[in-house]
């Protein structure tokens, strides 16, 4: 009774934190679904040659808003160092003047990032659409997640004196620091080991990061995860999905940023790399799954229209489905999960 009394919570808190911010009081930019249509103008080799933390190019950015464009200036710079080296579109940093930003769309969100496709391949989009998902299916289990939105970018490519015009999808994620007003909170910078964070949002951090078998991550290192701080607890927050086996993108690599008992040799496999929790917390969560089992799958049919290759979208919903098996078979959650928590 107590692991059902525990489970019936966690649902109950899932579904709450999932209207975490008041629809009214979202910034403009999230509050829709459909996707947002951007066009872009700048040079690539400058942006990945002439950017760095510190140092942003200059330019613009328009969006569509009923039935007209809007215009507004625009700081950018590349990030990612991977993608960086290894793609021909870099992930951007998006900077807005305050002042420039009123009455637009982008009000509110004055630093976002925005992820591209990593190269100019036909199904390349595809890619893009599975991490765009992954957030996605974060933000509908998760109490405490990035805000994300789809886009259809054009983007107009300087090339010297030519100018080359790429149209493919995108997506936009706010920054931490407006994660940390939605949620009352703020950024911890600095290294907190994982048995410190919080029991809850740790498991639903771990159990994520199983579903879409991604490696690349540490919570004991803070790679590919933020630290928020609210109401007296640590919630460590996952981004950067792109290494994952639900994305299976073309680059990705096994990373072992951590330590891990066992091996695996692909990124489409699993390993649970939780820290050891107690048991009715871990049962608690695998209900919460298991009954948003059909809302996370709605995700992925939400975005079926836009992918260029169907045999990538069956992938994907197979490889969801894989996951809700093993939630559902006691021996296999033992032995992939329970069987593996980690002390340190």
């Amino acid at each position: 009774m107590l692991i059902g009394l525990w489970a019936i919570g966690l649902v109950l808190s899932a579904q709450e934190a999932s209207k975490d911010y008041p629809g009214q009081e979202l910034p403009e930019l999230f509050r829709s679904e459909s996707p947002l249509q951007l066009r872009l103008r700048y040079s690539n080799k400058s942006l990945k040659q002439d950017t760095n933390d510190s140092t942003y190019l200059e330019s613009m950015i328009w969006s569509s808003r009923g039935g007209g464009w809007d215009s507004l200036p625009v700081s950018l710079r590349a990030r990612g160092n991977f993608r960086r080296k290894t793609c021909y579109f870099a992930p951007l940093k998006l900077k807005f003047r305050k002042s420039k930003t009123r009455s637009t769309l982008f009000e509110g969100s004055e630093k976002l990032k925005m992820v591209l496709p990593c190269q100019l391949d036909r199904n390349t989009g595809d890619y893009v659409l599975k991490e765009y998902l992954a957030y996605k299916l974060y933000e509908t289990v998760a109490p405490y997640h990035f805000k994300t939105r789809l886009a259809e970018v054009s983007l107009f490519e300087e090339r010297g004196r030519r100018e080359v015009t790429h149209e493919f999808f995108g997506f936009l994620i706010e920054d931490m620091d407006f994660l940390c007003e939605r949620y009352g909170g703020q950024e911890l910078k600095r290294l907190v080991h994982p048995l410190q964070h919080d029991d809850e949002a740790s498991v639903f951090n771990a159990f994520f990061e199983f579903m879409i078998a991604n490696t690349d991550y540490s919570t004991k290192q803070q790679h590919n995860q933020k630290l928020l701080f609210t109401e007296k607890r640590i919630i460590p927050v996952p981004y950067d999905f792109d290494m994952s086996g639900l994305v299976n993108a073309p680059y990705a690599a096994v990373t072992n940023i951590q330590n891990l008992s066992g091996s695996i040799t692909q990124v489409t496999d699993r390993i649970y790399k939780g820290y050891e929790r107690d048991t009715e917390i871990l049962e608690g969560v695998r209900r919460v799954f298991l009954n948003k089992r059909s809302e996370l799958l709605a995700e992925l049919d939400e975005i079926e229209p836009y992918f260029q290759d169907m045999r990538q979208f069956r992938e994907a919903q197979k490889f969801l489905q894989a996951f809700f098996e093993i939630l559902e078979d006691d021996k296999k959650f033992e032995r992939q999960i329970l069987d593996r928590l980690r002390t340190r």
